[in-house]
């Protein structure tokens, strides 16, 4: 069971960032495991469990980062991570081409979301042709958006501006990829059980987009 991490976790990162070599880490991995893996393994199975378990149809499957960095990767001599995150997403031979959801903790803060890093191009232009062809239905799903201060829109957009139906679908229809998220400095919500919590219910707030962008590569060609 999660039960928050500590300061131990972020002491850890810490003197990581500051010790990103291999004899210091091999003498602090006893450390590492029992104060950043597992914690994060902990609150990941149990986000995962409850969101799997009440949206069973669409199979997800849970990953964890490695603190190790991707030997092409690795510039300067670090060739560890200083932050950790985990996903939930469907299988896919690239995860980058589906949306995930995904908590991170870093350095100095901790965010969490539904992203699509690296949406197909042909994906993108049916979001916008099927905004096109009902803006009404788009406004409607992205209405409850405004009603809340949890997650932002966030992500690049198109150098060119691309005219949307109405002002209010701008940022919408510019975005080459989005990601809907919530970031904030560490505190003391990281240290408490209610992350766990707080995750789950922000999953399924996100789940309606989540379906939306899912469903657009059965769409016809723009």
């Amino acid at each position: 069971m999660f039960n928050g991490f500590s300061q131990k976790t972020i002491d850890f990162m810490w003197n990581l960032r500051f010790n990103n070599e291999k004899q210091w880490f091999e003498e602090h991995k006893d450390e590492f495991i029992r104060e950043f893996r597992d914690p994060m393994k902990e609150l990941g199975r149990e986000v995962f469990e409850q969101i799997n378990s009440d949206f069973a149809k669409y199979g997800f499957i849970h990953k964890l980062s490695r603190i190790y960095k991707d030997a092409r990767r690795v510039r300067g001599g670090e060739p560890y991570r200083t932050n950790l995150w985990f996903s939930i997403e469907k299988p896919s031979e690239e995860w980058t081409s589906t949306p995930v959801f995904w908590f991170e903790l870093a350095l100095e803060n901790w965010s969490y979301g539904l992203g699509y890093y690296s949406a197909f191009a042909k994906t993108m232009a049916k979001h916008r042709a099927r905004i096109d062809k009902n803006p009404k239905a788009f406004e409607k799903l992205i209405a409850p958006l405004a009603k809340q201060d949890e997650f932002i829109l966030d992500g690049p957009e198109y150098s060119c501006k691309k005219e949307a139906p109405n002002p209010k679908l701008t940022d919408w229809y510019n975005k080459k990829t989005f990601a809907l998220m919530h970031m904030q400095p560490i505190g003391e919500e990281v240290f408490s059980r209610e992350l766990a919590s707080r995750l789950i219910k922000g999953y399924k707030f996100l789940m309606q987009y989540y379906d939306y962008f899912i469903t657009l590569d059965n769409d016809p060609e723009p």
